[in-house]
């Protein structure tokens, strides 16, 4: 008899060069064996070069695909990517406490901020910003990189201290957890990602690898958190699992197309029979 395996929802847009956003989770999911399921937020027109067009899916739209899959299919653990909007925002905060995801809810919620570009561009207006710091209450783990640490608290980080100090101020936003990712902090020679609970600072520790291919390992990162707590994972658990996981994704990543190359999750695949 076939086993059903828990199941994990991301919420995000639609990448057409495969590297990032549900594509990057869908990935993830399956390499990490939990049956992966969608809400499309937006189909963007992009490659290695960059993001060219997109077009967001209408909020109810959005919602309703929350809503189809918890009822039918039920979700276990469930993550945000880009939601492109404040409409998007407030119908995926709605749907999602109609089906108990989120903090302090049945179901575990990680919110992967996707507030700015992998060139440090903001996705949002002010409207948009203001939207997603109210969904903040609503996550088990908050996962910013230090461009979205600066555009959710205005604190541009600059070493191992100050990400404390960025945790901390997003904790008090209302996520149970945050992990400030230390990835962009290259003046440090380790990737460094910050835990904190409101009490407990965890350190993370990771080897930096000079390849310029990093498309995908936030996505990848929150993920890979997702699927360990549909399966069952604590948070800290979770999160050692993720950093491992995205560890090896960035040291197998590769080039593909003229410029940004994606992650890998192939390093985590059998091999070839014979």
């Amino acid at each position: 008899m076939t086993t059903i395996p828990r199941s994990a929802l991301t919420i995000a847009g639609s990448d057409s060069g495969g590297a990032a956003g549900l594509q990057a989770d869908l990935r993830t999911f399956l390499t990490c064996g939990v049956h992966g399921l969608v809400a499309v937020t937006a189909v963007t027109v992009q490659n290695t070069l960059g993001v060219h067009d997109r077009t967001d899916i209408p909020p109810h739209i959005v919602a309703g695909q929350i809503a189809a899959v918890a009822a039918d299919m039920g979700v276990d653990a469930a993550k945000t990517g880009m939601l492109a909007s404040a409409p998007i925002i407030r119908a995926v905060a709605d749907a999602c406490d109609k089906a108990d995801i989120g903090r302090d809810l049945r179901v575990p919620f990680v919110v992967d901020p996707v507030a700015a570009s992998m060139h440090g561009h903001p996705l949002f207006d002010d409207l948009g910003l203001t939207a997603l710091r109210e969904l903040l209450p609503r996550a088990t783990v908050l996962t910013p990189n230090l461009d979205e640490v600066r555009l959710l608290t205005g604190l541009t980080v600059t070493s191992r201290e100050q990400m404390r100090e960025a945790a901390s101020l997003l904790q008090q936003l209302g996520p149970k957890y945050v992990l400030v990712k230390g990835g962009h902090l290259r003046s440090d020679p380790e990737c460094m990602d910050l835990l904190f609970d409101g009490t407990t600072f965890v350190e993370l520790p990771g080897p930096r690898f000079e390849t310029p291919h990093t498309h995908g390992a936030g996505d990848t990162l929150a993920s890979a958190m997702t699927a360990g707590l549909a399966r069952g994972m604590s948070v800290v658990e979770a999160t050692r699992f993720a950093k491992a996981f995205v560890t090896k994704a960035v040291e197998n990543a590769y080039a593909m197309g003229a410029k940004v190359g994606p992650v890998s999750a192939f390093w985590r695949l059998a091999p070839e029979p014979g």
